[in-house]
């Protein structure tokens, strides 16, 4: 079965009830959202009410929530310690946000690896690795999964031999995984126009088992930009088919695929843009008609 969906809103007075209503309107499987907002590290108390109900609301519309995803917010950074006031932060922020996860139910926590900000590569990850084994060995059962990105500025994480070294270097591997972005991907450098390959290089890193999400994105940039920027499915350098195969590849077709296309005319793409992937037919001009 397909597990297909998008971001979705969170706020404090609906909760995830609202977030899986939201997505319910798309007709999506599966969801991914932040605990509050992506931009800063104010959090409301969870709505244990709310949470008891929408997973009564989850079996009947035959959505798991094993399937749905967490993003923690951009402004976190493992990667640099160079001021350890704000790296303590960041890792007191994130054992909080496993916590939110466990209280929610949710199984993933989608986190961006990391800036080294002028620290290097290696700094870096020895920094990441350190916060995350802080982070799983005083917290429980919530996945973190580390976001594959473009090489924008100095983000580690562009290539999947950082990736590795920092899976290797974390002790419990049973709660690290990896998600893969389309977009980040491509302007990454790696041509996701034959996906296979792209998962025979992580199978050869003995990482193709640590893949748990997908996020779909087409982008704005050409193969290896380094620009990260995200555009709608079929509209941008990857294309629609290129992104269907990728969808649809049997390797990864158990695992959710999320949606973080830009909205239009200040709008949701995702009910259209996941009804085009069901149905397997491109909307030609829907970005005009939404």
């Amino acid at each position: 079965m397909l597990i297909i969906g998008s971001h979705v809103s969170f706020n404090k007075d609906t909760g995830i009830k609202g977030s899986f209503e939201e997505a319910l309107s798309y007709g999506a499987n599966t969801f991914m959202f932040y605990t509050g907002a992506p931009q800063n590290t104010i959090r409301y108390p969870i709505n244990k009410a709310l949470s008891n109900e929408v997973a009564n609301l989850m079996t009947e519309n035959g959505i798991s929530i094993e399937n749905i995803v967490v993003h923690a917010p951009y402004i976190v950074n493992l990667a640099n310690r160079t001021d350890e006031n704000k790296y303590s932060f960041s890792v007191a922020f994130l054992k909080e946000e496993v916590n939110r996860c466990k209280e929610l139910g949710i199984k993933y926590l989608v986190i961006h690896p990391g800036n080294h900000v002028g620290a290097g590569i290696d700094t870096a990850i020895i920094n990441i690795i350190a916060a995350l084994n802080t982070i799983l060995n005083n917290t429980e059962e919530t996945i973190i999964l580390l976001e594959t990105m473009s090489g924008k500025g100095s983000e580690v994480g562009s290539n999947f031999e950082e990736l590795k070294t920092i899976i290797d270097g974390t002790i419990n591997k049973e709660r690290i995984g990896i998600c893969l972005d389309t977009c980040h991907l491509n302007d990454a450098g790696y041509d996701v126009s034959d996906f296979d390959t792209i998962l025979d290089k992580l199978d050869k890193l003995a990482l193709l088992k640590y893949v748990k999400c997908v996020h779909i994105n087409d982008s704005k940039n050409v193969l290896g930009s380094k620009l990260d920027r995200h555009e709608n499915i079929g509209y941008g350098t990857i294309g629609y088919d290129k992104l269907l195969k990728i969808i649809y590849n049997q390797r990864l077709l158990t695992i959710p695929k999320i949606l973080e296309t830009p909205w239009i005319d200040n709008k949701p793409p995702y009910k259209e843009e996941i009804d085009m992937i069901r149905n397997k037919k491109f909307k030609a001009n829907f970005k005009s008609k939404i």
